[in-house]
């Protein structure tokens, strides 16, 4: 269970552009996710910590109903120039109708969902608890430029190529022009700005009297739990 809080607190937000490399992630607010101030968290590098780790996210726009539409697709996150916007990288298949709703609407939200666990009240010193779910989200909104030119996607694939298996790059590069140009045209890259974002870490730093056993239970348990012990490691507690 999460305890109730009369305000969520937002802080302010910086961006900027990119390209495979260097930088500062933006940090920001968005009104899409229910953050009580001490899951609040507006560090940038653990933002970027986040997306490295995991990458898969989940994209969402509307469709020309108005309804939600979700895509979930690897992100790379790139950075570059000092002080700006928080760029990712992605494509989606060209048969997959999301891409045509950025075209009409561009502005969008990514989400990314870190390790997350149920967690026992066997923790707390007392029996007057309850169980809740750790876990840790991240939400941006973003202005997206479609990439439908081979070169530029080409380069595009090269740097998630980079980020996950450097040397499949010399297989692609090796392959008939006549396929890749097919592989090239099947998809439609994705350059997205972030305009703001919103990092919630739920590892119930709220509760100090607890942050002992409970890293100690996550750090016995499966590869989530154990994923969880680190945010906590991560995170301060409220006022500490």
């Amino acid at each position: 269970m999460e305890i109730p809080y009369s305000a969520t607190e937002r802080g302010p937000f910086y961006a900027r552009p990119i390209a495979c490399g260097g930088g500062e992630i933006a940090r920001g607010t968005i009104r899409g996710m229910y953050i009580p101030p001490p899951f609040r968290v507006t560090d940038p590098a653990l933002a970027q910590a986040l997306i490295r780790e995991q990458p898969l996210a989940s994209l969402v726009t509307t469709d020309d109903a108005g309804l939600p539409f979700v895509s979930h697709l690897p992100l790379r996150l790139d950075r570059t120039e000092e002080g700006g916007t928080l760029h990712l990288l992605g494509h989606l298949a060209r048969a997959n109708p999301q891409w045509q709703h950025l075209q009409a609407r561009p502005r969008a939200v990514v989400t990314f969902l870190g390790p997350q666990a149920y967690m026992s009240p066997k923790v707390y010193p007392d029996l007057q608890r309850v169980p809740t779910w750790n876990y840790v989200a991240l939400h941006a909104t973003v202005q997206t430029t479609l990439v439908h030119a081979g070169d530029d996607k080409d380069r595009l694939l090269k740097c998630l190529i980079a980020d996950h298996e450097p040397a499949y790059a010399d297989q692609w590069r090796a392959l008939a022009e006549s396929y890749t140009t097919a592989m090239l045209a099947g998809i439609v890259g994705l350059e997205m700005a972030t305009t703001e974002w919103q990092l919630k870490v739920k590892v119930n730093q709220h509760r100090p009297e607890a942050r002992v056993a409970l890293r100690d239970a996550c750090l016995a348990g499966n590869e989530q739990e154990r994923a969880l012990a680190a945010w906590i490691d991560r995170v301060q507690p409220p006022g500490s």
